[in-house]
C-alpha cells in the first residue's frame, strides 16, 4: 500500500484502524488497547474502523469526524496543513504526536511492535516537516 497521508500528516497506511488494515475483530481489539495505552482514551474495539480523513461524502466513517485539523483544511482548500502559510498553528499541535512525551508520560520502554503500531503512524510532524522541505518551505 502506498503511503496515504491525511490532512495532518497522519500516515492511514500504516494505521491499523484505517479499513484496509483491519483484517479482523483482534487488529480492533489491539487498537483500542493500544491508543488506551499510549493515548489515555478507549473507543470500543467494535468501532475501530476509519475510511481516512481524505474520504468525501456523508457516508464516510471517520474516528474523529469532528476533527478540527480536517475542517479547518478542507476550509482552506488545501492538501494537509504541510502547505499551510500558519504551519505549524495551535489547532495543529494538538495532534502532534510526540514519541519523546509519550515515552515520557508512560515511564517504560517502549517496544518496536508498540512504536509501529500506536506512534509512528500519527508522527505528523517528521511528514509534514518533510513535505514542507520538498516545497521548499520554512518548517516549524
Amino acid at each position: 500500500m502506498k503511503d496515504i497521508v491525511t490532512r495532518c500528516g497522519y500516515r492511514c497506511n500504516l494505521c491499523l484502524a484505517y479499513k484496509e488494515n483491519i483484517k479482523d475483530k483482534s487488529v480492533q481489539q489491539k487498537v483500542s488497547d493500544g491508543w488506551f495505552k499510549y493515548y489515555g482514551f478507549r473507543i470500543p474495539a467494535e468501532e475501530i474502523y476509519c475510511d481516512g480523513c481524505l474520504s468525501q461524502g456523508e457516508g464516510a466513517k471517520l474516528i474523529d469526524p469532528n476533527c478540527p485539523v480536517r475542517a479547518c483544511v478542507i476550509e482552506k482548500k488545501i492538501e494537509n496543513c504541510a502547505h499551510c502559510e500558519k504551519y505549524i498553528c495551535e489547532v495543529l499541535k494538538s495532534r502532534i504526536v510526540n514519541y519523546n512525551s509519550i515515552a515520557e508520560r508512560i515511564k517504560e520502554p517502549i517496544p518496536k511492535e508498540d512504536y509501529e503500531n500506536f506512534i509512528k503512524p500519527y508522527e505528523s510532524r517528521k511528514v509534514l516537516n518533510n513535505i514542507r522541505r520538498k516545497l521548499k518551505l520554512k518548517t516549524g
